[in-house]
């Protein structure tokens, strides 16, 4: 097991320094995606990577990805063939259905949790809220199993909404960056003094705070680096990074941003697969829109006029650029929608039977797993009456986990001294290769 109460496992994440360093060179980002490929590594031995589409407000299936169209409640939307055959999607994901041939499907997720704060909580961190313990998410329980390093942070959030991901019991550490559009700056990278002040001031943090901080603490921490130090120097390493160009979505050509949608989410998705190209491991893009009490068919057409082309191009660079099966991309929010409309025309939560579209990295390609009723009975005593071959939340999570290389059902010893495995679920063998 490993011990996580170890001091040094729980580095803060300051906020980054009011400064800056000179100028980016882009042309890092070719040699980091050549790095690989220099030092000979096939692709199992290549670092695995997750990019985070989350849906927040939680899509209807029906409206995406589990169409019933034709029964009482198809609702307005039509179907679409995809490149699956015999599948079909929304027709309000035109450009998603020809990528499906590049994904696997999970039509029957299921959760025990219909209030948006906890089951968003138990989607990104596989277990359901605990007053005694926070989880860590998907991206920081990947960066902590590997930590091979990059000079930009390994887990971002970009758009993050209400619910960034979080280093939980891992340590705040762990916790995602977070940036907003891509279009504007990195947050808190440019230095507010001249280049000697800012030296000065990064003089005095070492020489003075330091001292003060180590002033009547431990006699070990006399020959040791503390832990805001060793955050001040990841700081300073980012602020003056080549790397830090991969945010940086302008210097794409306009065909490409075109594609991803001229949008804050489309960039934001661009911006993500530069990442992981110089070294980010976990990265979440945020699409919001989706909590269609009202009006559901207008709501998540309007989201999915969004999501569709990001989605799409997304997937095709992956797939041209040849990360795809080192990457694995999973799109979906934290439930579903009802079957039946309410009164307003929209549809309210539903846990019991909901999408998740998984892609990369040893995910099966062109594959459905499960399925839901389309004439269920809705039965409140039996909620998964109409749901074939249905994966729990926790079975999610394992599926990711094990795909990306790490140990699933490995027990960590968390601060409170409960050991806890970073999975409870059991991988969804069929998608798997």
């Amino acid at each position: 097991m490993i011990d996580l109460c170890d001091p040094a496992a729980h580095l803060s994440r300051r906020t980054l320094l009011g400064a800056g360093g000179g100028a980016l060179m882009l042309s890092s980002i070719a040699r980091s995606l050549a790095r690989a490929d220099e030092q000979g590594l096939t692709d199992s031995a290549k670092p695995r990577n997750v990019i985070l589409i989350w849906c927040e407000g939680a899509p209807s299936q029906l409206e995406t990805f589990d169409p019933h169209v034709g029964t009482k409640i198809g609702g307005d939307v039509k179907a679409i063939d995809t490149t699956i055959p015999g599948i079909q999607i929304s027709d309000l994901l035109p450009r998603t259905a020809e990528m499906m041939h590049l994904t696997s499907l999970v039509r029957s997720v299921t959760g025990k949790e219909g209030d948006h704060a906890r089951a968003v909580y138990n989607i990104k961190n596989g277990y359901r809220l605990d007053p005694t313990l926070r989880h860590p998410s998907i991206g920081a329980v990947l960066c902590h199993a590997d930590e091979s390093g990059a000079d930009i942070p390994r887990h971002i959030s970009i758009l993050p909404g209400q619910s960034p991901g979080r280093g939980g019991y891992l340590g705040a550490a762990f916790d995602a960056f977070k940036i907003n559009d891509p279009a504007g700056p990195v947050p808190d990278i440019t230095r507010r003094v001249d280049e000697d002040r800012f030296e000065r001031r990064v003089s005095d943090l070492y020489d003075v705070v330091e001292k003060e901080f180590r002033r009547g603490r431990l006699q070990k921490l006399e020959t040791q680096r503390t832990l805001h130090q060793t955050a001040t120097d990841s700081a300073l390493r980012m602020m003056s990074s080549e790397q830090l160009g991969a945010f940086d979505v302008t210097t794409e050509p306009k065909a490409i941003r075109d594609a991803f949608g001229d949008t804050p989410f489309g960039r934001g998705c661009l911006a993500a697969s530069r990442l992981i190209e110089v070294g980010a491991r976990c990265v979440e893009v945020t699409l919001g829109g989706w909590d269609s009490h009202i009006t559901n068919h207008t709501l998540q057409a309007s989201a999915c006029e969004k999501l569709d082309p990001a989605l799409a191009a997304f997937l095709q660079r992956l797939e041209d650029r040849d990360l795809l099966d080192s990457t694995l991309v999973v799109c979906g929010g934290e439930f579903g929608r009802t079957p039946t409309h309410n009164p307003a025309e929209g549809r309210d939560h539903w846990p019991h039977g909901f999408s998740t579209l998984l892609a990369g990295c040893g995910i099966r390609r062109g594959h459905v797993h499960g399925a839901t009723a389309p004439d269920p009975k809705l039965d409140s005593e039996k909620p998964l009456a109409d749901v074939s071959d249905p994966v729990t939340v926790a079975d999610l999570h394992a599926t990711i986990l094990a795909v990306l290389g790490v140990a699933y059902d490995e027990e960590l010893d968390t601060p409170i001294g409960r050991p806890l495995k970073r999975s409870e679920g059991t991988p969804i063998q069929s998608i798997m290769t």
